[in-house]
């Protein structure tokens, strides 16, 4: 199989190198600045570095977008219009991004040949130099809907050949779960973060002194917090509403958590016990 990439950061990069070293793969690349594929093809990830998108396009029998969520949009916005001519006939085009309904929507309207996926991996790190080819390792490869023609079983094939498990899902219900256990842990590291250290103009004059004493939790609470800006702001836009209505139930939560911590005549340790051993409970389970 003939893959062309566009895009070769974290996760498109490690698609790069878990494939190369296959048999039966090739895999070119292409990046608007063209310093990932540089940087792929002196490392012996990729067979060739493309300068132009149209060049690999021409190449490959699958398309992998591995870009930011709105990037992608406008990727299947180019496959849909000026590079359609360049897909070779049979292509597949896939993804690697977050979010699937807002990519779904763009392929159905554009016409193009699509199967979503989302590799569920990942780091807080960033850019090629960040990949690793045993990322997906045992990692669910959520698969979605093809439309217009795009092949299912090659997509399962890249899944599969970058050491992930292939999973059925639509988008809606994929956007709908990663709300959960994905953007929202995002979400919450970041109001820690802004709870904590305060807002530009307005930081907490605690910080300075709290941040000498910070250590192990902390840092943990706080790592998604400290990834890719571009990408948290991509995810967040096109996942919206599913995110939102998690932060609800989540608000909701901070606030019964208030009712037990300021219980008239104190919080009570057995109940903030019990409170505690149901939430670990329900993560051991």
């Amino acid at each position: 199989m003939r893959v062309a990439l566009l895009g070769l950061g974290l996760i498109g990069g490690s698609v790069a190198r878990a494939l190369h070293n296959r048999d039966g793969w090739w895999v070119g690349a292409w990046t608007p600045s063209g310093r990932g594929p540089r940087q792929a093809l002196e490392a012996g990830a990729v067979d060739e570095a493309f300068s132009a998108a149209p060049d690999l396009l021409r190449e490959a029998d699958m398309v992998v977008l591995a870009a930011p969520p709105l990037a992608c949009v406008g990727l299947i916005g180019r496959l849909g219009g000026p590079w359609r001519a360049d897909l070779r006939p049979g292509a597949t085009v896939t993804d690697v991004a977050s979010t699937k309904a807002e990519l779904e929507r763009a392929a159905r309207d554009a016409g193009v040949p699509w199967v979503g996926g989302h590799p569920m991996a990942g780091r807080e790190t960033s850019g090629f130099e960040a990949s690793d080819a045993a990322l997906f390792e045992g990692r669910p490869w959520v698969i979605t809907a093809a439309l217009h023609g795009g092949d299912s079983a090659a997509v399962e094939a890249l899944a599969t050949a970058c050491g992930a498990a292939p999973v059925a899902m639509d988008a809606a219900r994929h956007d709908r779960l990663v709300a959960a256990i994905s953007h929202l842990p995002l979400l919450t590291s970041v109001l820690l973060a802004e709870a904590v250290t305060g807002l530009p103009g307005d930081e907490d004059r605690d910080w300075p002194a709290a941040r000498s004493l910070a250590a192990g939790g902390w840092r943990d609470t706080t790592r998604l917090a400290r990834g890719d800006t571009a990408m948290g702001a991509e995810i967040f836009a096109t996942n919206a509403d599913r995110i939102a209505e998690r932060l609800r139930a989540y608000r909701a939560r901070l606030d019964a958590w208030l009712e037990v911590l300021e219980a008239p005549g104190g919080a009570d340790p057995a109940s903030i016990r019990e409170r505690l051993e149901a939430a670990r409970a329900k993560l051991e389970a």
